[in-house]
């Protein structure tokens, strides 16, 4: 029995064991762990690129030598500078629009068109300012015969009938003076009545009237319009004519022509819609522009700006066509910065733009230096001479 008892005894020296055991277990897991690690991080610095790891070296040597007194440092010439994508836009885009209110009864351009300056793009009915320019021009019509009338003055036959309007007038008056002084020495013999010779006296009076305004009438055809008169009928005249010279205008804006040539970039406009005036805040009805007179716009960051100078060179490439290159010249910079976004925006020009390039159209500008930096002057950012 005290033999199975000391069987059931715990063995104190076995359980000293067990902890040496678990720390070289812990170990060869750490190590089989490293080695595993090692073996994925040299197998993917073997994948990296030869040349771009010396160029990197290079690059960075480069810019920590110093360069000696009067040499020219080559790495530096044609060096990039800064890389900033922009858009296209044209130089100059227009949005013509109607100066009238009216219909629109004809288009004749279309997106993407090719026009020249002067064509007819638009024209707006005009019946309204047909009708108004010819009453213009009957006012006119009537104003120049009264002022030729006036200014010609009395044809020699109206002298004429005046005269022997006045010759007939007198000769009325002296019947009806003759007629009165006889019933006047009659009615005193008792032979007429009173009545006859007051006829007679009314009869005598109306003749001296007449002889009065006959001999008016002929005094003014000899003497001819007054100069008030003359002037009068000049200054209704030249409204006449100023009329006639605002319908014209009026109906001339019927037909909105292209300012400028350059191609349609957009139509608003249909037939049937209208339209209303320039000065009552009109729509747009197409917008044009000059696709040969092309221009990058770009936002620069205000810690890369330093890199924008009209002596450095620049390049531009769509991204549309990658492999092309536009050669571009540094055109404007804005006179203030964007405080919210710390941007300056920047526009360069296009030198010789053709077909593949569009306005809006995503590109990305190279600003590189085209000059040695111990030769280069200081110059102003921004300043393009």
């Amino acid at each position: 029995m005290e033999k199975d008892l000391k069987a059931l005894r715990i063995d104190r020296s076995r359980k000293r064991d067990r902890p040496s055991r678990s720390l070289w277990l812990m170990g060869l897991a750490a190590f089989l762990l490293g080695s595993a690690l090692s073996a994925l991080f040299f197998r993917n610095l073997s994948r990296q690129t030869p040349g771009t790891a010396v160029a990197e070296v290079q690059t960075d040597r480069a810019t920590d030598l110093p360069a000696a007194a009067g040499v020219d440092r080559g790495p530096d010439r044609d060096r990039p500078l800064l890389i900033a994508s922009g858009y296209i836009v044209p130089r100059h885009r227009i949005e013509v629009s109607s100066r009238i209110m009216g219909k629109v009864a004809w288009v004749g351009v279309d997106k993407s068109d090719r026009v020249e300056k002067g064509q007819l793009l638009v024209r707006l009915e005009d019946a309204e300012f047909r009708a108004q320019l010819q009453q213009a021009q009957a006012g006119l019509d009537s104003a120049q015969a009264r002022l030729t009338e006036l200014e010609t003055g009395s044809r020699p036959e109206e002298i004429q009938r005046a005269k022997a309007e006045l010759e007939r007038s007198r000769a009325e008056f002296d019947n009806a003076d003759l007629e009165y002084r006889r019933f006047s020495q009659l009615i005193e013999s008792g032979v007429i009545a009173q009545q006859r010779v007051d006829d007679a006296r009314s009869r005598r009076d109306m003749a001296e009237a007449a002889v009065a305004v006959a001999e008016k009438n002929h005094l003014l055809l000899e003497i001819g319009p007054r100069t008030e008169q003359i002037e009068a009928a000049r200054a209704e005249l030249e409204r006449s004519q100023a009329d006639i010279r605002y319908w014209r205008t009026r109906l001339r804006e019927t037909e909105i022509r292209a300012p400028v040539t350059g191609t349609i970039l957009e139509r608003v406009v249909e037939v049937g819609e209208m339209v209303s005036g320039y000065f009552m805040g009109g729509a747009v009805l197409v917008a044009l522009a000059d696709l040969n007179d092309l221009q990058v716009e770009m936002d620069i960051s205000q810690s890369d700006f330093h890199n924008i100078s009209p002596e450095n060179g620049c390049k531009m490439s769509p991204i549309a066509y990658p492999s092309r290159d536009y050669e571009c010249a540094l055109d404007e910079i804005a006179p203030e910065a964007n405080r919210q976004r710390a941007t300056i925006e920047v526009k360069v020009q296009i030198l010789k733009p053709d077909g593949y390039l569009r306005p809006e159209m995503d590109v990305q500008v190279t600003f590189f230096r085209t000059h040695p930096v111990s030769g280069a002057a200081d110059t102003t950012p921004g300043d393009t001479g």
